[in-house]
C-alpha cells in the first residue's frame, strides 16, 4: 500500500511538473519557431540560446502590479484564470505517458489515473475551461472583454460535438474508454491508419483541437494582434499569465490526445520493447510517446505563424456546415464497419 501511495504522488507531481515544463518552454518554441519562419532572431539574450527566456518572463509577470477594474466582479475575476489553468491541469491525469512499471511486485501505470471511464473524464474536465474564459470576459465589466468570451462559447460548443464524435470513433475501434486501454490496443495498427474512417476522424480531431486551444487560424476569441486582446484585455500581471499557461498547457493536452486516440500513444510497432531491460522498454516508450506529442505542438505554432485568421462567420460555417455532417457520417461508418467486421 505504502509503495502505491509514493507511486501515486510520484506520478502526480513528474505529470504536474511535465505539464509546467512544457507550457514554458512552448512559449519559447513559440517565439523561436515564429522567429525562423520570419527569417528573424528569436529571444537571445537571456542565458544560453535564449534558454532562461520563460523565467526571465515568469519573473517579470510576478513582479508586475496586478490590477481589478472599477466595476468588476473581484472574486469570479479571480477565479476566471485558475479555472482556465486548473481545467487543462486536470485533464493532464489520464495521459498515459507510457507502459506499467513493476516496482516491488506492484504494476505502476504511467498515467496519474488509469480510469475505465478516462475519455468521459477528458470531456468533462477540458470543457471547464470556456467557463473560465466566459467568467474572465463577464467579470471584467468591459464590452469588449465580454464579447471575446462569448465567442469563446459560441467556439467551444461548435467544436466540442465534432471533437466528441471523432473521440467515440476511436472508441469504436478500441472497445474501451480507458486512455491506456486505447493506446495499447493500437500496438499492431494505429488508429490513423483504419483508413478511410480513422484517418478522417484523425483529421477531424485535429481541426476540432485548433479550435478547442482558441489557436490560430481560430484564435477570434483573443484577436492578440487587434487593439483589444479579447476576454483578458483587463488582466494584468499573473493572473494574465495563467490564461497563457493553461492555453499552453491544454495545446500540450490536445497534442498528447492525438497522439493517444489516433497514433498508439507510446507504441511503435513492437519497437517500443526493443531492450532486454524493461525500465530502458519504459522509458524508450514514454520518450516515443513525447517525441509524437512534441510534433504536434511544433504544429500547432507553425500553423499559427502560416495561416491568417478566418471570418467569424467562415468559423461557425466550418463547424457547423463542414466539420459536424462529416463527423457524423465518419461515426456511422465506423459502427458499420465495426459491425461488420472491416475494423
Amino acid at each position: 500500500m505504502t509503495v502505491l501511495v509514493v507511486a501515486a504522488l510520484l506520478k502526480v507531481a513528474l505529470f504536474i511538473g511535465l505539464a509546467f515544463g512544457v507550457a514554458a518552454y512552448a512559449t519559447l518554441a513559440e517565439r523561436k519557431i515564429a522567429g525562423w519562419i520570419q527569417n528573424r532572431y528569436g529571444p537571445n539574450r537571456v542565458g544560453p540560446w535564449g534558454l532562461l527566456q520563460p523565467m526571465a518572463d515568469g519573473i517579470k509577470l510576478f513582479f508586475k502590479e496586478e490590477l481589478l477594474p472599477t466595476g468588476a466582479n473581484p472574486f469570479l475575476f479571480k477565479l476566471a484564470p485558475a479555472l482556465v489553468t486548473g481545467s487543462a491541469l486536470l485533464a493532464v491525469a489520464v495521459i498515459p505517458l507510457g507502459d506499467a512499471l513493476t516496482v516491488a511486485g506492484k504494476k505502476i501505470p504511467l498515467v496519474v489515473a488509469d480510469m475505465p471511464v478516462g475519455i468521459l473524464y477528458l470531456m468533462a474536465v477540458s470543457s471547464l475551461g470556456v467557463y473560465g474564459i466566459l467568467l474572465g470576459g463577464w467579470s471584467s465589466n468591459n464590452k469588449y472583454s465580454l464579447l471575446g468570451g462569448l465567442r469563446s462559447a459560441a467556439q467551444v460548443v461548435s467544436y466540442e460535438l465534432t471533437m466528441v464524435l471523432a473521440m467515440a470513433t476511436v472508441l469504436l475501434f478500441s472497445g474501451t474508454m480507458s486512455t491506456r486501454g486505447i493506446a495499447l490496443a493500437q500496438e499492431g495498427l494505429w488508429n490513423v491508419f483504419r483508413f478511410p474512417v480513422g484517418t478522417v476522424a484523425f483529421f477531424l480531431f485535429w481541426i476540432a483541437s485548433f479550435a478547442e486551444t482558441n489557436r490560430l487560424p481560430f484564435d477570434l476569441v483573443e484577436c492578440e494582434p487587434e487593439l483589444v486582446g479579447g476576454y483578458h484585455t483587463e488582466y494584468s500581471s499573473m493572473r494574465f499569465a495563467l490564461f497563457f499557461l493553461g492555453e499552453y498547457v491544454a495545446m500540450f493536452v490536445q497534442a498528447s490526445m492525438l497522439t493517444t486516440l489516433f497514433l498508439g500513444g507510446h507504441t511503435l510497432f513492437g519497437l517500443e520493447r526493443i531492450f532486454g531491460n524493461p525500465v530502458l522498454n519504459v522509458l524508450l516508450g514514454a520518450a516515443i510517446f513525447l517525441a509524437k506529442t512534441f510534433f504536434f505542438l511544433f504544429v500547432f505554432i507553425w500553423v499559427r505563424w502560416t495561416l491568417p485568421r478566418v471570418r467569424w462567420d467562415q468559423l461557425m460555417a466550418l463547424g457547423w456546415k463542414v466539420l459536424l455532417p462529416l463527423a457524423m457520417v465518419t461515426i456511422l461508418a465506423g459502427g458499420g464497419g465495426v459491425i461488420w467486421g472491416i475494423y
